[in-house]
């Protein structure tokens, strides 16, 4: 009988293996390492350096520019040890060019100073600063040098990579470059097809993916240092291409996930009919277009996955209200939640108005409401009787259960972490059963950034304002000119009209300049002692902050000193001036939003931007954009254009794991290439398009759909 075949043990993949598997790394390094989320082998090949040191020249002494990082060598001439303020080392080295070097040093041993003997030769790296006695460097990188051989220079840039907390920079460049001895070859690591990238432009010259992560690692001499600190080198656009992909496929695999469950077709729309002919308005062409889209998606019977993204005032929520109403009319339920209970009551106070006089049963769910009134609230969306059911995050709680929920709407929806906007989805999940979903935002989305964060979603936009609406004049000005605007709000309040005025802080700061909102209150109420004026921020309690908002908006004050609290949600027609302090401090975004709160009715409206000199380059542009248009959409892709993605896409967001390499605003225009790529990998090779998004999205994909 012959000898049966040895057994092969399988191998694990290197990619997989865990670091526990390199020399030095013991439990507590190990444990240290997963802090930051390195756990395996690819975890350090994709741990790439934040910037590059050149260390392949040196530059002599008198040659030297401050603000430029360079590598020197010299002689230490002379040595000061004081302790004047506190410890302080400073060491006086000069070279062949006849000039004198300062190294200054605040964190010293005593050994470091009997190392700077005079005669010593040292090598040093760092960025020259003007000093008292000409150029210094502060703290820098060093090497003394024995005898009078020369020292090889590197033959490549140093990579400085993010740090871990109790791992060196040392022992973290020695572990990954034992991690890239263990890289596999071209054909085992490379995952995207080289007939599919053949076809695109933007692909041809682009290293394969470990050429790529070599070069990155250990960037050879003569490298482009500046596309490399920029992001744009080929290396990193090959893993950014890579990335962004991960992220495409994971969404729109979301959306193949989602549109195999079910949901309730909603075909009726006499009730929304109603709803049109009643308002004291018409709609919009836009606003028309946008619900035709909702209405054609609500009649299929699968899930709705759907963004509305409109200007502030563009009137999305009678657009929802009537898609809500195509629920009601199916015997069915609709919940609208806001991330605050000052947007969720306008928003209940706006659905009541419009939808009760139809018949429609509207009720409010907020923290605040306790006890038995809360429960008869439950009871009633329990039962059904509850036709739309308006809130906070209080309707996701696990108090709250719907009789048959059909369409879930979340206004502002970037203001909700995923899990949040998962938990109001499966309120109405039954079987295999989800309710459609409908997304808003008042911040308009450039469409490069729709592109890669909604790719499991439709996107409609209202861009078109209501007719009427007077465009907001926008005024920049110097904060010397103040009591120029004093008189302004007098004048303004004498006419009937009122005012706001924005702080950015609560409390003075010695740190920063900036007016406060407490010290502005009692300066204005000093100066303007015939107006009545209030003040509101995010540290009163909501019972007063609601109270304040309510006699604001009543007409029972006439100038309102707030701090950014009041950027979503405050409609009152009757304000017409609106005063942003310290406006250089806001991003675009956060001004435009601010600026909606004015304009809301018929009067000519005002906002004025007041600015602290001296203005950065980019607060220039901010403010002169601001000044030249009103239109969202512009300022979001200025927006892009100045700061890159922020806050549209953090990772709240999206519910993905923010990007390791890519950066939405620099890469953009590899998106539809990515689409393209995308949309054929799901066609023709699924098990790869897994593969891609398990190397770079990981657990995170699970919440790509909320």
């Amino acid at each position: 009988m012959p000898a049966a075949p040895p057994r092969r043990t399988p191998q694990l993949d290197p990619a997989a293996q865990p670091l526990t598997a390199l020399s030095g790394v013991g439990a507590a390094v190990a444990e240290k390492l997963a802090a930051r989320g390195l756990l395996t082998l690819q975890d350090l090949w994709f741990h790439l350096p934040r910037q590059y040191e050149d260390r392949t020249a040196l530059t002599p002494i008198r040659k030297l520019q401050p603000g430029l990082p360079a590598q020197v060598e010299g002689t230490v001439e002379a040595v000061e040890r004081g302790f004047r303020y506190r410890p302080m080392l400073r060491v006086a080295i000069g070279d062949d060019s006849y000039a004198t070097l300062v190294l200054r040093f605040f964190h010293f041993r005593s050994q470091q100073v009997a190392q700077f003997a005079p005669g010593t030769r040292v090598r040093v790296y760092g960025t020259p600063r003007p000093g008292q006695h000409g150029l210094e460097i502060v703290h820098p990188s060093y090497r003394i040098l024995g005898g009078a051989g020369e020292v090889e220079l590197s033959d490549r840039l140093d990579p400085v990579y993010p740090a871990i907390e109790g791992i060196g920079p040392a022992v973290l460049r020695k572990l990954i470059d034992q991690a890239l001895q263990r890289l596999p070859d071209e054909r085992a690591i490379e995952l995207l097809p080289a007939d599919l990238l053949a076809h695109e432009a933007l692909c041809v010259g682009l290293p394969s993916l470990r050429e790529a992560l070599l070069t990155l690692h250990r960037p050879p001499q003569g490298s482009d240092v500046q596309a490399l600190l920029a992001g744009t080198h080929p290396a990193q656009r090959r893993l950014a291409l890579e990335e962004l992909l991960a992220h495409h496929l994971t969404l729109r695999n979301q959306r193949i996930a989602m549109q195999a469950h079910s949901a309730p077709p909603l075909r009726a729309v006499r009730r929304a009919g109603a709803l049109r002919k009643s308002l004291p308005f018409a709609l919009t062409r836009a606003q028309e277009r946008v619900f035709a889209e909702i209405r054609e998606d609500l009649a299929k019977p699968v899930p709705m996955l759907r963004l509305v993204q409109g200007d502030v005032g563009s009137g999305k929520t009678v657009v929802a209200a009537m898609a809500a109403l195509l629920a009601v009319e199916e015997g069915r339920q609709a919940a609208l939640m806001a991330p605050t209970e000052l947007l969720a009551e306008q928003h209940l106070a706006n659905l009541r108005g419009w939808l009760e006089p139809l018949g429609v049963r509207v009720v409010w769910l907020a923290g605040k409401v306790t006890g038995k009134a809360r429960e008869a609230v439950l009871a009633e969306i329990a039962g059904g009787a509850a036709q739309v059911v308006v809130g906070t995050h209080a309707l996701m709680q696990d108090g709250v259960v719907f009789r048959d929920l059909a369409l879930a709407i979340v206004d502002e929806q970037h203001r909700f972490g995923v899990h949040q906007r998962l938990a109001l989805r499966d309120k109405g999940s039954a079987g295999t059963q989800v309710p459609h979903q409908l997304v808003m935002t008042a911040t308009p989305i450039p469409r490069t950034l729709a592109m890669a964060a909604y790719a499991d979603l439709d996107v409609s936009a209202i861009d078109e304002l209501p007719p009427g609406r007077t465009p907001v004049q926008t005024v920049v000005l110097s904060a010397e000119r103040r009591p120029e605007l004093i008189e302004r709000i007098r004048a303004a309040c004498a006419e009937g009209r009122q005012a706001y005025w924005v702080c950015t802080l609560i409390d003075d700061s010695d740190e920063v300049v900036a007016q406060a909102a407490q010290s502005t209150y009692e300066a204005l109420t000093q100066q303007l002692p015939a107006l009545r004026i209030a003040l509101v921020h995010g540290r009163l309690k909501a019972a007063e902050k609601q109270k304040t908002m309510a006699a604001f908006k009543a007409g029972e004050l006439q100038l309102l000193v707030a701090t950014t609290v009041i950027e979503v949600g405050v409609d009152v027609p009757n304000a017409s001036l609106m005063i942003i302090e310290n406006a250089e401090r806001l991003g675009l975004a956060q001004l435009h939003q601010l600026r909606g709160r004015v304009g809301r009715g018929s009067a000519a409206s005002s906002c004025v931007l007041l600015y602290q000199s001296p203005l950065s380059q980019m607060a220039r542009q901010r403010l002169a954009t601001m000044r030249e248009t009103n239109d969202g959409f512009v300022i979001a892709e200025k927006d892009l254009e100045l700061r890159g993605p922020g806050e549209l896409l953090g990772t709240r967001q999206t519910g993905l794991a923010a990007f390791r390499i890519a950066d939405l605003g620099r890469d953009a225009a590899l998106l539809p290439t990515v689409q393209r790529i995308g949309d054929a990998l799901l066609k023709t090779s699924p098990e790869l398009a897994e593969r891609i998004t398990g190397r770079w999205v990981g657990g995170a994909a699970r919440y790509a759909s909320a």
